[in-house]
């Protein structure tokens, strides 16, 4: 979809609207905490003079490791309003990926939660770069301050003077998880914020007053623009396998939500709780899941709690791109066969705006477009997309973005998924696996979801990994098997 002229402000702008339309309308709920729309726009205007007045800037670049709630809503929306750069990395990468991704970005400032504090001295995270430290969540770890004391630096007001940003400057700096490779800083412009939270209140048909289910913190940003409101529910976001389904379930029923996204993971274990003690949630409207392909048995389990028009949705994408296509789960169940026959994974048709094509498969930098890379339908190949929601760049990493990016007549700049799949005679992407996990034999390329889709079919097998053993061209492919 186009994007109309009111879609194109940065999101921190979205919630000032919103807090004139609605301003007694809930917009965050967590740990038993309500924030209005008004009490969000007043307590972020009050962080963003705060961090003004410690000397946050138009361009600094400020980790934020807090806990998903509504002090995460005010400093980054507090962020924004001043016009720095939110740097948001995954705990789960590890603490010697954590290290290198913020000496690559250097940042400026640290608010994190105690425990990010004491790695962060631990192990020397930005130790260079750091001239400012808050402490959220907790007791101020040595030195800098603390939330409160940055709150008290700012008075609860309309924010002076405001920064104008332009919709190609960078509006936050997002790592990638690193479990393909070294972790990248993607960088997300508010023009692809703007198109992220359009795709998405388009495609799955989001309507206003809507109330979000954030098991990804991050997509709780989008909530103010799509006019619903966030529900943070009480579990560790960096471990969703861990979650308890009866406390999932009961934040649903409790808030009435109608919006719900979680990985693979958690859902798996909502939907087993789900089926045994026969749960119905009739008020969710629409299931998302992503990060990784969702087996059949969960898509069934909670579309079995789900009421007669709601449905589970499998968007694809990655940090680089999101969405890119989407399929529902009432599709996915007609192609089991395709699954389970080698064909991959169906994941639907490109958003309407998206625009994605197949490459022939070369690890090899590929500088400039040409039409001759593409490969003819059906043929597995590298999955190529651009539009308004893919990020051009990765920051100050000059190999990532020769491997990752590619640069058309017209500057645009096209973006390799780094995925192997195909399209088929109906337009319908299907995925195949990561293009670094193929395994080349002596008599041809297997490629991981393709096969693993077959064995995964055993009633004794959980789920199942392809790798290869050995160098290319030769490798010996080995199957690893979870009962």
């Amino acid at each position: 979809p186009l994007l109309k002229m009111s879609d194109s402000k940065n999101i921190a702008v979205h919630l000032a609207i919103r807090a004139r339309e609605e301003p007694l309308q809930p917009a965050v709920i967590s740990q038993g905490i309500t924030l209005t729309y008004r009490e969000l726009e007043q307590k972020s205007n009050q962080c963003a003079q705060g961090l003004k007045q410690l000397g946050i800037q138009h361009g600094s670049l400020v980790v934020l490791m807090v806990q998903p709630g509504h002090e995460f809503l005010i400093l980054t929306f507090g962020l924004i309003k001043v016009g720095a750069i939110p740097v948001f990395v995954d705990p789960g990468m590890g603490w010697k990926n954590l290290k290198l991704c913020l000496a690559q970005v250097a940042p400026e400032a640290f608010i994190g939660v105690p425990k990010a504090h004491v790695a962060r001295i631990l192990f020397g995270w930005a130790r260079s770069s750091i001239k400012l430290c808050v402490t959220v969540g907790g007791p101020r770890v040595w030195s800098g301050y603390s939330f409160s004391q940055l709150m008290k630096k700012g008075v609860a007001k309309e924010f002076s003077n405001p920064i104008k940003l332009n919709s190609t400057e960078p509006a936050a700096i997002v790592f990638t998880s690193g479990s393909t490779g070294l972790p990248k800083g993607v960088v997300y412009t508010h023009r692809i914020l703007s198109s992220q939270i359009a795709f998405l209140r388009d495609h799955f048909g989001i309507n206003p007053g809507e109330v979000n289910l954030a098991t990804f913190p991050l997509f709780a940003l989008f909530d103010p623009a799509l006019k619903m409101t966030t529900i943070f529910p009480n579990m560790d976001f960096s471990r969703p396998v861990r979650a308890n389904p009866s406390e999932i379930i009961r934040t649903i029923k409790t808030h009435q939500v109608t919006h719900m996204f979680g990985s693979p993971a958690l859902l798996r274990r909502v939907g087993l709780y789900g089926k045994k003690k026969g749960v119905k949630l009739p008020t969710l409207k629409r299931v998302l899941s992503a990060g990784a392909p969702v087996p059949i048995t969960v898509l069934r389990h909670i579309g079995e709690m789900l009421g007669p028009d709601a449905d589970v949705h499998t968007p694809y994408g990655a940090t680089e791109a999101l969405p890119v296509c989407s399929i529902s789960s009432q599709e996915v169940l007609k192609e089991e066969e395709g699954r389970s026959q080698g064909k991959g994974v169906c994941v639907g048709r490109p958003i309407v705006g998206i625009q994605l094509v197949v490459i022939r498969i070369t690890d090899d930098p590929i500088l400039r477009w040409s039409d001759d890379l593409r490969v003819s339908e059906g043929e597995i190949g590298e999955l190529v997309v651009w539009g308004p929601n893919v990020s051009c760049e990765y920051w100050d990493n000059k190999k990532a973005n020769q491997q990752a990016k590619i640069q058309n007549v017209d500057q645009e700049i096209r973006h390799r998924m780094g995925d192997v799949g195909y399209l088929d005679s109906d337009g319908r992407v299907w995925f195949c696996g990561r293009k670094s996990h193929r395994v080349i034999t002596s008599s041809g390329t297997l490629f991981t979801v393709s096969c693993e889709g077959i064995y995964n079919q055993h009633p004794a097998v959980y789920r199942s990994a392809l790798v290869g053993v050995g160098q290319f061209p030769n490798q010996l492919p080995v199957l690893c098997v979870e009962l």
